[in-house]
Order: C-alpha cells, then structure tokens, then sequence
C-alpha cells in the first residue's frame, strides 16, 4: 500500500508510480469562471478520472456553486470513480494547480487522508515530456469502490457563521481573489453579483503562493502568510465560489498551521445575501 504522507507530489514521482495498483488520479479540470473564452483540453494524465467538481462532487441543489455535498452523495460518489478505501488518490487539473485542490480539500474533509495534489499539474507534466492520452469522451463505468468516509465539520464554514467570523480576533479571513477583485475595482465574473469583501477579511491572491505552475517552497509559503501575523489566528479562507481558497488552505497547511477551514459559499454567497 502507498501512503501519501505530504500534500504534493511531484510529476516524476508519478510518472514512476503511474501503474501501481492502488493509485487514483482524479482530473479535477474545471473551466476558470473569470476567463471570457478558454479552449477545452483534450488530453490528460494516462488512466485519470473525471472528477466533477461542478455537476457531480457538489450539492446542485445549493443555489450557489460548488457547494460541499452531503456525506451519503460524497461516498457514493467516489465509489462510482471505483475508489477504495485504501486507495492512494492523486489529484490535478489541466491549469496547473487551480480546482484540484478543491478536489484534495473535500477527500480530507470527509476523512480520506491519503490524498495529494500533483505539484504543476498537467502543464508541469507536459513540460517534463511525459506521455498524455485522450481525454474519454463518455463517462466510463468503473468496479465500484468500497470508498467509506467521516465529514469532518471543522473543514468549512457557511454564511451563518460569518458575521461571529467576520468579527472576531480569534479569527482571520484571507481572500483568494485577484486583488483588484477583492477591492471592488472591477466587475465580478458572474452576473448581478456585486463587488467587494468580507467585513474585516485580508487579501491573499492564490497566484501569490505560486512559482508558475507549482507551489511555492515551505520558506516561501511562510514569508507570504508571515506578512498576516497568522500564528494567533483560526483562518479562514474565501474566494470566489470556494476553489482557489483550498489553495490558501493548502498553502497554510504546508507551514504546519493547525486552525483552517474554507468558507464554503464564498463572495458568491456573501456578496449576495448582504
């Protein structure tokens, strides 16, 4: 059995480990809501699997995106991909490090520890001149897994609790949007949805804990959330609709804070029942 002890792995080391049996990669591709046309990628990482984000590992019924499925839809689901409960689960995506970490957040989140994220993703696997395949133009039917999982609250917080949030020396919001985004300087991406930011939040765009494609080094990640006097603090990481924030969470992680979670609905909620 593979034990994934640290939240990166690097494209070598998948490349070396690619065929062994108990390991899962999951494409956690999702398109970039602030982009204004984006061509679709058409190849992957040999033997991925498709993981929606969107439309299969969020609660569609929520009437803002992305938001964290039940524990029952979560299970089922990974079971569906033909995960198993010792399965090693590497997740990516085709923008380097963008929507996989949502998908690494939410394995943690219900208790599957033995999850990581391919540092530089498929960009950074390209460029070591690694082999891709065509991306499965249909949904394939996988042996279902025997995946089992726990939510663990703790991982995320709702709007309810925002306002105690919002207004409290314990905690600390960090905001993962671009900067001009989080000072209300431009229009948000999606329609009738208003500029601005949390009461009291701080801004840490997620492009700030990266060297292009990858993570930036542990001295480096702790120099950007150094700049926050952190130490103290419960963060609390938002974003646009709950995607890049895992990569602040991911980042905090990495230097070894122990107090994080994601505000699920993000500016896409708060901004619109404020």
């Amino acid at each position: 059995m593979i034990e994934l002890k640290l939240p990166l792995v690097s494209v070598q080391w998948l490349h070396d480990n690619l065929t062994h049996p108990d390991i899962v990669i999951l494409d956690a591709s999702m398109h970039k809501v602030t982009a204004t046309s984006e061509d679709k990628i058409q190849d992957q990482v040999p033997n991925a699997r498709f993981f929606d984000i969107k439309h299969v590992f969020s609660n569609t019924s929520d009437p803002f995106p992305n938001a964290v499925p039940s524990q029952s839809q979560f299970i089922e689901e990974a079971r569906n991909l033909g995960i198993h409960k010792n399965s090693a689960i590497v997740v990516y995506d085709d923008k380097g490090i963008y929507s996989c970490v949502r998908a690494y957040y939410l394995f943690k989140a219900f208790g599957h520890d033995n999850v990581a994220v391919l540092d530089g993703g498929l960009p950074e696997w390209k460029a070591n001149g690694f082999a891709t395949e065509a991306k499965n133009k249909k949904e394939l039917a996988y042996q279902t897994g025997n995946f089992s999982g726990n939510y663990n609250s703790d991982y995320f917080k709702f709007f309810k609790d925002m306002e105690l949030v919002s207004n409290s020396d314990a905690h600390l919001i960090l905001d993962a949007r671009a900067s001009n985004r989080f000072q209300g300087l431009v229009d948000e991406p999606r329609e009738g949805l208003r500029a601005g930011n949390i009461p009291n939040s701080k801004n840490l765009p997620f492009g700030d804990l990266l060297n292009g494609n990858c993570m930036k080094s542990i001295e480096e990640l702790k120099a950007e959330f150094r700049k926050f006097n952190i130490e103290e603090k419960e963060l609390v990481l938002s974003c646009g609709s709950g995607i890049t924030a895992c990569i602040l969470a991911l980042g905090a992680e990495m230097i070894g804070h122990q107090k994080i979670s994601v505000y699920d609905g993000s500016w896409t909620e708060y901004g619109t029942l404020t």
